[in-house]
């Protein structure tokens, strides 16, 4: 194991140790919620990382095809993926405790990170369609660079301009907000904890994507 997976494990050790334990200041409406700043927000964090580098091997694959960038594309989709799905966990169990619901439909962000996250389940049924490599792959990349390209617009842009109740709008405070030293000594290093981590989980799916290309491709 290299030194670096340590440095990521003890670092994550310490962030959620943090997380949980430090003494936060009371925040309106949030209160102690806040707490999952820490976890909900570097979730989306390492999601986004994990798209681009899918859309980095997406467009590597069509600039020059090579089974590798395709299994690094999807491996990134995949683990950007999870991280998509626990961040939308994490944001249920936050409206939970300060909107007393898991999930509102008046909520745009909500229902919007939903949708992204249906976009990339389009994503794997579409490489499931096919049997040639050469074309799934070749298809695949081309989807992946569109998805990719809605992520901003599902997550950040259009939710700007809609009414909404995530922190950010009236009535809700918005990370700028919060300046207290305790949140901000966890948070930025929960974000870089959360990336390098999705990173760490990235590098083992194509290892084991690569290994189980190889072990099909002898059998044949």
């Amino acid at each position: 194991m290299k030194a670096w997976k340590y440095l990521i494990a003890l670092w994550m050790t310490a962030v959620i140790t943090g997380g949980f334990l430090i003494s936060i200041p009371e925040i309106e409406i949030l209160e102690q919620t806040a707490r999952n700043l820490f976890f909900h927000v570097p979730m989306w964090g390492a999601m986004f990382s994990m798209f681009l580098v899918s859309f980095w091997y997406s467009i590597m694959y069509l600039n020059e095809p090579e089974i590798s960038r395709d299994q690094k594309a999807s491996s990134a989709a995949a683990v950007g993926v999870v991280f998509g799905i626990c961040g939308l966990l994490t944001g249920s169990l936050w409206a939970r405790f300060t909107w007393g619901t898991w999930w509102t439909f008046a909520e745009p962000k909500m229902n919007l990170a939903a949708l992204g996250m249906l976009i990339y389940m389009a994503y794997f049924m579409l490489r499931q369609a096919f049997d040639d490599e050469e074309k799934r792959a070749k298809l695949s990349a081309v989807y992946n660079i569109f998805a990719v390209t809605t992520i901003p617009f599902l997550y950040y842009i259009v939710p700007r301009k809609l009414t909404s109740l995530h922190p950010g709008a009236e009535g809700n405070p918005a990370f700028s907000e919060m300046t207290a030293p305790e949140l901000r000594y966890i948070f930025y290093p929960a974000a870089a904890g959360f990336i390098a981590l999705a990173y760490w989980i990235y590098t083992i799916v194509r290892r084991y994507k690569a290994v189980q290309y190889q072990m099909e491709h002898t059998n044949t």
